[in-house]
C-alpha cells in the first residue's frame, strides 16, 4: 500500500500539484473539520466510485489511517493503481499543523 505523509500532503497543496483528496469517514465528522477532499464516506465508497479519478493521484484520508486503509484496498480491486492512503490521517494533520482543529 502506497502512503504519504501529511508532511507530503502540504506540499502537494502549497504547490497547487493536480490531486484527489477523498475524506471516507462520516459525514458528520467531516463537517466538523476536513481537509477540503470530497467527502465519500466508506460505507458508500464502492456505490461512488466513479467519483474518484483514475488519471491523477488520488489521497484517501479518515480519522487515523484505518478507514482511508480499506477504501484503498477496496478500489485496488476494481482496478485503481493511483492510490495513496495518508498515513495518521486527520489526528496526524491536527498535531502537526492544526492543533486547535477539532476532530470526532
Amino acid at each position: 500500500m502506497n502512503e504519504i505523509t501529511v508532511q507530503d500532503l502540504k506540499k502537494m497543496i502549497d504547490n497547487k500539484e493536480d490531486f484527489q483528496l477523498i475524506d471516507v469517514r462520516e459525514t458528520f465528522e467531516y463537517e466538523m473539520s476536513n481537509l477540503n477532499g470530497l467527502n465519500i464516506p466508506l460505507a458508500g465508497l464502492l456505490l461512488e466510485a466513479d467519483k474518484v479519478s483514475k488519471d491523477k493521484p488520488v489521497i484517501m484520508q479518515c480519522r487515523s489511517g484505518a478507514r482511508s486503509a480499506a477504501a484503498l484496498n477496496q478500489l485496488e480491486q476494481l482496478g485503481y493503481t493511483n492510490l495513496y492512503n495518508l498515513k495518521g490521517g486527520i489526528l496526524a494533520w491536527k498535531a502537526e499543523f492544526e492543533p486547535d482543529m477539532p476532530v470526532y
